[in-house]
């Protein structure tokens, strides 16, 4: 709740929009960034909002800001780049403001996508949708600011027509399937949770969804993991000993770890958002102009949202076991990891994958050695970390499923090696004239 109460603050403060702008394109850098900054809270707060769903949301939403910007600014259009969207959006009118056209493509973006959010989501979407248009309009005349609007919303459309035929639009039962029959077999996932819904795996068909940038599901595929087997020595007896050793002595630094990038749906703003709230602080403290902040955003959302595609449809192909399942079968009936292990198939890491996507697409962006403070978690208690770059980071993002018990070595370090596979297709995308 704290969270959207600080929200509301900037929305009733006027988000730092001055009424009488000397530069509508810092107005405009602003509007993007706040919009973006409810999303996360959004995501927090919706309860079919897992990882996958909420990278989703992140790349539509992003995609919907960079052609508002491209059809006023002279960038190129992603249609055409994009699988399935083959026409841009509808032309800018002569005579609109860009920044209210701002405002209402991501107004109408934004409410679509979490029109399943609580009430308190719903307010806080009211407010900034109607607090910010009254700011940003009252000092045009009103047939200039009903036409932005409209430009805005009719850019939002175009998009939102294009996500529905994704495969990804509807999520029944909070994304667990009715009917799931396991593999049978003790190298395959089993369910880990008590939860009656959870007896199935999240989103099972993910992986069959139409992807943003790659040109298919399984287009940075992954060798099989180790084989399965129970004997002393073998690869995957020795993958699962790693863990097991690892959670008996954890230093303290390494329990912080695996609970800063856990980034537990409800409690977060899941793993996604928490690269996306990296890159709207490092845009705001580079001071980056509307144009680049959306070329980012659309750029990080894309490689995410493909990530999880991409991730799913190995996840599922694969099948494979979790720790939690395997140890307790095998090397320690009693054993606890400090993390719950989440309701899908083991291999590979989602962390990895769409941590590695983002490190890559962020490095495109920032360069190699850029250095950063990560205050995601901050307003929840926990200290603000510093990486010397996009890659440590990904790394430590990674290597926090291990302190957490809930992936193997090769999951982690074979998952940041796809995300990296899966960034190159966003990184190729040309916007910027």
């Amino acid at each position: 709740m704290r969270h959207f109460l600080a929200i509301l603050c900037l929305v009733i403060a006027g988000a730092g929009w001055p009424v009488q702008a000397q530069d509508r394109g810092a107005d405009g850098a602003e509007v993007l960034t706040t919009w973006h900054r409810l999303v996360l809270e959004l995501v927090r707060h919706t309860p079919t909002y897992s990882p996958p769903v909420a990278s989703r949301a992140f790349g539509y939403v992003g995609v919907t800001a960079w052609e508002l910007v491209a059809g006023l600014s002279g960038g190129r259009s992603l249609s055409g780049q994009l699988n399935g969207l083959d026409m841009p959006p509808p032309a800018a009118p002569a005579d609109i403001d860009p920044v209210l056209a701002m405002h209402g493509a991501m107004a109408a973006s934004v409410q679509y996508f979490f029109g399943n959010t609580g009430p308190t989501g719903q307010r806080a979407m009211q407010a900034m949708t109607d607090k910010t248009a009254a700011r940003l309009a009252a000092e045009l005349p009103p047939e200039v600011a009903a036409r932005s609007l409209a430009h805005g919303a009719a850019v939002a459309a175009h998009i939102i027509e294009w996500s529905q035929g994704d495969g990804g639009a509807l999520v029944e039962n909070m994304g667990f399937p009715m009917e799931y029959l396991p593999k049978s077999g003790p190298e395959f996932w089993v369910p880990t949770s008590t939860i009656v819904q959870q007896q199935a795996p999240l989103l099972p068909a993910w992986g069959k969804n139409r992807p943003f940038a790659m040109p298919m599901g399984n287009a940075c595929p992954l060798p099989p993991p180790p084989a399965y087997s129970e004997e002393a020595g073998s690869a995957f007896r020795t993958e699962a000993q790693e863990v097991y050793d690892t959670s008996r002595s954890l230093t303290d630094e390494q329990k912080l770890i695996a609970r800063f990038w856990s980034d537990d749906p409800m409690l977060s703003p899941t793993p996604p958002g928490h690269w996306v709230s990296i890159l709207l602080d490092e845009m705001e403290r580079a001071d980056w102009p509307v144009d680049r902040r959306a070329d980012a955003l659309a750029r990080l959302g894309i490689g995410i949202a493909d990530a999880f595609i991409g991730c799913w449809h190995t996840k599922f192909e694969y099948d494979l076991v979790r720790p939690v399942t395997y140890i307790r079968r095998v090397i320690d009936p009693g054993w606890q990891p400090i993390l719950i292990t989440p309701p899908f198939p083991e291999y590979p890491s989602g962390h990895s994958t769409q941590s590695g996507a983002a490190a890559g697409i962020l490095t495109a962006l920032f360069g190699e050695n850029h250095s950063f403070d990560d205050a995601t978690h901050e307003a929840d208690g926990l200290p603000v970390r510093h990486f010397t770059s996009f890659a440590a980071a990904a790394e430590e993002a990674a290597i926090s499923r291990l302190y957490g018990g809930i992936h193997f070595r090769a999951a982690i370090d074979r998952g940041l090696a796809q995300g990296a596979c899966i960034a190159t297709h966003a990184n190729r995308l040309e916007t910027l004239e």
